[in-house]
């Protein structure tokens, strides 16, 4: 095979590459006469459908199936034979056939000289924490949390209690809203409404109204009565108790637990804490080791085009994000520009992980990518489904080795580099960082 390599730039290359037509067809020609033997199309008998209704009903898909393979081979045997590392994905493109041969040309981005990386130099802080009793009972409080009741009372409201309230606003002589109220409802104490107005309502009954003074501050959202003493009418139109469920056995076995046991409720519970722990203990030694790599590396050119697909891609991830909770957003043309500081350190994180793997010749370790499928069957109500589904699914595997290999490479990275431990405390060590 002839190989032709041009530089585009610093980092861009274009290759020329070929392969033989007679190859191409000849697989073609097998992979149609294997579908003919085993076709039942309506009309003919099974094996006995005609080259050409054959060639007309899966010539075109079987032959893009083929080129496509027979190029990332001919594609991957010329990178190799020019020793280089891409970044990215290729655009490959047909140039011509001549005298049987079939040649294309790529484009792509190289990975760049990152230079002696020694990670013993970097200075990484490695968190640690357990999950303890006062942890279990937080969370079992949390459950019951979810679980509870409102019961109406006819006492004045206290806190705790969940309040539906109407409420109008009158400052220098100014009614707000010029007509009618406000409705809302909230908790006593949780922060929800400001906390004056939560105050009032302290004691006041359903079917009662107050009239609180409350200052505003300065940087209040309605600059109507920011920095301003206002009387705000309040009414209560309904105040409601919530009501905890005990801790017995149908309450445990509403999440799961067949037999109502209070031990092995406290056993699950544990297990789910301690999977989410190792996440979140390893998101923060991902985000740590990836500034420290940023911090050691962040002079060396980044490929631009890759940098951009990246800046897209974390776009894209927004705009997704958001339309899951419900808002319905458009990002213009250019928004990638406000990401590209941010793909930039992506991309340069990603770059020299991978190449620290292929320098120690690192290995994905499949114990460990069945161990992480594991863990993420469990939290479904059938593991073994999830487990099978990953099995049967070539994309959502890969994904799944990727996030494991990129997990044993920081690994790798934090034990070499200098560090030192920090202990958190379970809450502080889930809290997003």
């Amino acid at each position: 095979m002839q190989v032709s390599l041009e530089s585009l730039g610093s980092l861009e290359r274009r290759l020329t590459f070929s392969l033989p037509a007679e190859n191409l067809e000849s697989q073609v020609g097998g992979r149609l006469r294997e579908i003919a033997r085993g076709a039942n199309i309506k009309g003919f008998r099974p094996g006995k459908v005609p080259t050409k209704v054959i060639e007309q009903r899966f010539g075109a898909q079987v032959r893009a199936e083929i080129l496509d393979g027979m190029l990332r081979e001919s594609f991957g045997d010329a990178i190799r034979k020019e020793q280089l590392q891409i970044a990215g994905n290729p655009s490959i493109e047909p140039a011509g056939e001549t005298d049987g041969t079939l040649s294309y040309v790529a484009v792509f981005e190289v990975v760049p000289d990152f230079g002696d990386i020694d990670v013993a130099k970097l200075e990484v802080v490695r968190h640690a924490a357990e999950v303890t009793d006062a942890d279990i009972d937080a969370m079992i409080e949390n459950l019951r949390l979810q679980r509870r009741t409102l019961q109406s009372v006819e006492r004045g409201a206290q806190e705790g209690d969940v309040v539906e309230v109407e409420t109008w606003t009158e400052i220098d002589g100014l009614r707000m809203p010029a007509e009618g109220a406000e409705y809302g409802s909230t908790q006593i104490g949780s922060g929800a409404m400001f906390k004056p107005l939560e105050d009032a309502m302290v004691g006041v009954k359903a079917g009662e109204e107050k009239v609180a003074e409350v200052e505003f501050p300065a940087d209040w959202r309605a600059a109507e009565v920011a920095g301003k003493t206002a009387n705000v009418h309040l009414k209560l139109n309904h105040v409601s108790e919530p009501v905890m469920p005990v801790v017995d056995a149908e309450f445990i076995k509403s999440f799961g637990v067949r037999s109502g046991d209070a031990e092995q409720f406290r056993a699950d519970i544990r297990t789910n804490l301690e999977r989410e722990l190792k996440g979140a203990l390893m998101n923060r030694l991902r985000q740590e080791v990836g500034e420290q790599l940023v911090k050691a590396y962040e002079s060396v050119e980044m490929p631009p085009k890759l940098v951009e697909q990246e800046a897209r891609n974390m776009v894209w991830q927004t705009v997704e994000q958001a339309r899951r909770q419900g808002r319905q957003v458009t990002a213009p043309d250019d928004a990638h520009l406000n990401y590209m500081d941010a793909a930039r350190k992506r991309v340069l994180v990603g770059l020299l992980v991978g190449e620290i793997a292929r320098r120690n010749d690192l290995r994905l370790e499949p114990k460990r990518v069945n161990e992480t499928l594991r863990l993420i069957a469990s939290t479904y109500e059938e593991p073994q489904q999830v487990i099978d589904l990953y099995r049967n699914d070539q994309q959502l595997m890969a994904g799944l080795q990727n996030r494991v290999m990129e997990e044993q490479v920081i690994d790798w990275i934090a034990e070499r580099a200098q560090h030192t431990e920090q202990p958190l405390s379970f809450s502080d060590a889930i809290r997003p960082n």
